[in-house]
């Protein structure tokens, strides 16, 4: 595959679709870097409850925005692994990150604006020489508006919860499959609804709906995609 230039790669969509996965084979199919942009969110999530900051989906967002410069978040290759872990103030959190306390706190922590604004401020910081592939929900839109590719993913909420539920099992975590279809219904409610950079899809975003797609199908898919915007620049 040529590689004319180091573009930026924006890759958007509802949760449980797959982005980070899809994000980060993109990464090493290009060589490029992978930012994932809601482990930062987590991370920050992850604080907080640590802190004491947020329960129950209610964030104290004075005691949250008042720590922001004590949170430093980094990322770095895992040498065991091979992939990306990240590290909130120099611990490596990886696993915590997907524990249910964050996921049921994330949405009441990231839609906090000075939270946004910091995390783009540093996201930004981190694309600044392109080469990157980041995912979240507002990176087409908001992080990286002038992104040379930009992606939608969406997929069934059935296949979502589905897949959710199988990552947690195979991660050992007791999960059951209406709780985690509930929890996917209330992050696509909160996320859609937020007034402060709400999930929303890029004018010129590509939709790609993987319920029924493999992932090999879905790195054809991109590379096609990746060619044919790159020959256009």
């Amino acid at each position: 595959m040529k590689r004319k230039e180091r573009a930026i790669i924006a890759v958007d969509g509802y949760s449980s679709c797959g982005k980070s996965t899809f994000a980060k084979a993109i990464a090493r199919e290009l060589n490029y870097i992978y930012i994932d942009s809601g482990a930062m969110y987590r991370a920050v999530t992850l604080f907080a409850l640590r802190k004491g900051f947020v329960s129950g989906g209610v964030a104290d967002t004075t005691k949250i925005i008042s720590s922001l410069p004590e949170i430093k978040i980094t990322f770095r290759l895992n040498g065991d692994t091979g992939f990306n872990e990240t590290l909130l103030n120099g611990e490596s959190v990886e696993r915590e990150l997907r524990d249910r306390a964050v996921s049921d706190n994330v949405s009441a922590v990231s839609t906090i604006a000075e939270v946004r604004e910091k995390m783009v401020e540093l996201q930004r910081e981190m694309g600044a020489r392109g080469g990157i592939v980041m995912d979240g929900r507002d990176i087409g839109t908001v992080v990286f508006p002038d992104a040379q590719i930009k992606i939608f993913m969406t997929a069934t909420p059935a296949v979502r919860a589905q897949r959710r539920y199988l990552e947690l099992l195979e991660k050992g975590m007791q999960a059951d499959l209406t709780t985690v279809a509930n929890n996917i219904n209330d992050r696509d409610r909160i996320d859609s609804s937020r007034e402060i950079s709400p999930l929303r899809q890029a004018g010129d975003a590509v939709v790609l709906d993987n319920s029924e797609m493999t992932p090999e199908e879905q790195m054809v898919w991109f590379i096609k995609l990746f060619n044919e915007r790159m020959n256009e620049n």
